[in-house]
């Protein structure tokens, strides 16, 4: 005797999802590599393929060919956005690795208050700023260092290469959830309401960051120098030679005796341990010919 479902009809069947062709992961590879620095092993094939569908979805492309000849195009330059904001993860935090931000205030801060009091230019670099927390939070512990400073001469500079989490740092709003690590007289200093469970940065501290798309590995519009440069997990995304560079070219825009920290799970070598010393955990500080800050370092 039939079944009721024996005897019930098979759904249709949705489109099968493209195949993604070991040629379709060579290719997002090398545009990767080629446009960003990212270096994507065959390991992550499995994790590319889903990250893209997405955007295979939204773009109408029937499969993974026609998107690497989108992408890869004269008319591509948008969806290459697109793309590696796709394949990077955009996780941080208020305060995230707190004792970065306690480098900050005692080398670059304490040392110098009755000069930055007077007026002495800080500039700070935030780069790959995500969301904005980072910046925020250097800007948070300049104003916390130097609360009665009206001549405070202080620009921080926030870069990321994704335009979409850019307008979102912009905004300077934030959930509950997201607030919860700044310590609470900072909270009151620098946030208020913005709606049910939203906070935002107040004008006074936003103002002091200026956020700008920016492709490390490309050229930089800038000069510097900085007396802190923050680039943090973004390098865990580049084969080591474009580790090596990038690292370089930002030791070189410290000023020196300047500060530069980097994520928890990476490691400065190349030609950049030749112009630092460490300064503690994942914290390095620019030679200051003049007066030498201690012994090199190849971590």
């Amino acid at each position: 005797m039939n079944t009721l479902a024996q005897t019930r009809p098979t759904p249709p069947r949705g489109p099968a999802e493209p195949v993604f062709t070991d040629e379709d992961f060579a290719c997002i590879a090398r545009i990767a590599q080629r446009e960003f620095g990212l270096s994507l092993p065959s390991a992550k094939k499995d994790l590319v393929q889903s990250r893209l569908m997405r955007r295979l979805r939204a773009l109408g492309c029937a499969d993974f060919a026609a998107y690497c000849a989108r992408v890869d195009g004269p008319d591509g330059a948008e969806e290459r956005a697109e793309l590696v904001s796709a394949l990077t993860t955009n996780v941080t935090h208020f305060f995230r690795e707190a004792h970065h931000f306690r480098l900050l205030e005692e080398i670059c801060l304490t040392p110098h208050l009755p000069a930055l009091r007077a007026g002495r230019r800080l500039r700070l670099w935030s780069a790959g700023c995500s969301a904005g927390p980072e910046p925020y939070s250097m800007a948070m512990t300049v104003l916390a260092a130097l609360p009665d400073a009206p001549r405070l001469n202080l620009r921080i500079l926030a870069t990321d290469i994704d335009p979409a989490i850019l307008d979102r740092a912009r905004s300077a709003t934030y959930g509950s959830d997201e607030i919860r690590a700044i310590p609470e007289p900072l909270r009151r200093a620098h946030l208020e309401p913005a709606g049910p469970g939203r906070h935002r940065i107040v004008a006074g501290t936003a103002g002091r960051v200026h956020f700008a798309a920016l492709n490390l590995m490309a050229d930089w519009p800038l000069r510097g120098p900085f007396d802190a440069i923050f680039c943090r997990n973004v390098a865990i995304y580049f084969d080591k030679p474009t580790q090596e560079r990038l690292w370089q070219r930002l030791a070189r825009l410290l000023r020196p005796g300047g500060l530069l920290c980097i994520g928890h799970s990476e490691r400065l070598h190349g030609p950049a341990t030749g112009l630092v010393t460490s300064a503690g955990i994942t914290a390095y500080r620019r030679d200051d010919p003049a007066h030498p800050l201690g012994e090199r370092t190849d971590r």
